[in-house]
């Protein structure tokens, strides 16, 4: 891997970090615990369609590892890991399957990185009947974070492409 590459995935995990940062700092509360917009995930999505799936995936782990230790917990990287990885693997089968738009992409991240979570806080919790008749209201939740952040991946997709690739 050249210096120039390894220059990028470092500026990419950076800003990916920084929008964790930006958005842990925005007072946006709806009455319902862990429901975000996902900045970070702008990163992500951008990187699903520039870079190898080998170095979008260490950016989303390690963008959440630096999150988890910075202004998390070890409870909030398990769920974080839970629904990122989830998130992360049904976005590049789709990405590579052809067939979803950069929105219908970002939209299944969306949704997956919420059931992701609520698997995890089923085992956690071991209350796996209740836990999930909060599952149709982040999936809603994922369905609208989703699309907000695939509009901007699409506008940064569009602008970028080929930006890095040089």
């Amino acid at each position: 891997m050249n210096t120039k590459k390894i220059a990028q995935i470092g500026m990419f995990t950076a800003v990916a970090f920084v929008l964790s940062y930006i958005e842990s700092l925005l007072p946006i509360s709806i009455g319902i615990n862990g429901i975000k917009i996902g900045l970070s995930n702008i990163v992500v999505m951008l990187c699903l369609y520039e870079c190898s799936l080998k170095q979008t995936f260490g950016i989303a782990l390690v963008r959440i590892l630096l999150v988890g230790l910075t202004f998390g917990n070890f409870s909030m990287m398990i769920y974080s890991l839970a629904g990122g990885l989830l998130s992360f693997c049904v976005m590049a089968v789709l990405k590579y399957l052809g067939s979803f738009s950069v929105y219908g992409v970002s939209i299944a991240g969306g949704v997956c990185h919420n059931i992701g979570q609520v698997l995890v806080a089923a085992v956690v919790l071991k209350q796996k009947g209740l836990i999930f008749y909060y599952l149709p209201l982040l999936l809603i939740a994922g369905c609208v974070a989703g699309a907000c952040i695939g509009v901007l991946a699409a506008v940064l997709v569009k602008r970028l492409h080929g930006m890095f690739q040089e």
